[in-house]
């Protein structure tokens, strides 16, 4: 199942093409991982707070269709992976139904030192019900 986030674009998130600036998409798609995570209990500082960090280290984007002002959004984000040390997630952006960017990400899991390291045992059956294939 995927966790959805609502977002309206705002006019300040517009390039001067009249076009939701792609710097803006990466950060919607940011934006519906980090309350997926708030969702399960698992915020970015309560997860520091226990010693772990989601770094990101990959993130491929395809821009499908033009996002306007004004116009509501619909993130969908679901986890493809959980390996030793990193996840893999997947998204996508849409309006009205349609698909209008996609997004992975690949993300290591890190202690403060930044060192890859194992998540806690926790981690895999908090965010199951968000599995791609669940």
């Amino acid at each position: 199942m995927a966790h959805r986030l609502e977002i309206k674009v705002r006019f300040y998130e517009i390039d001067p093409y009249g076009h939701l600036n792609h710097s803006a998409f990466i950060q919607y798609f940011e934006t519906g991982r980090v309350e997926l995570l708030e969702e399960v209990g698992l915020g970015l500082s309560h997860f520091r707070e226990q010693g772990y960090q989601f770094v990101v280290s990959g993130i491929e984007t395809d821009f499908l269709k033009t996002v306007h002002e004004g116009d509501t959004v619909i993130v969908e984000t679901e986890v493809i992976e959980l390996r030793r040390a990193s996840s893999i997630w997947q998204q996508r952006l849409l309006r009205d139904g349609e698909v209008v960017a996609r997004q992975k990400v690949r993300a290591a899991i890190t202690d403060d030192n930044g060192k890859p390291t194992r998540p806690p045992d926790t981690l895999e059956e908090t965010l199951r019900p968000y599995f791609a294939d669940s």
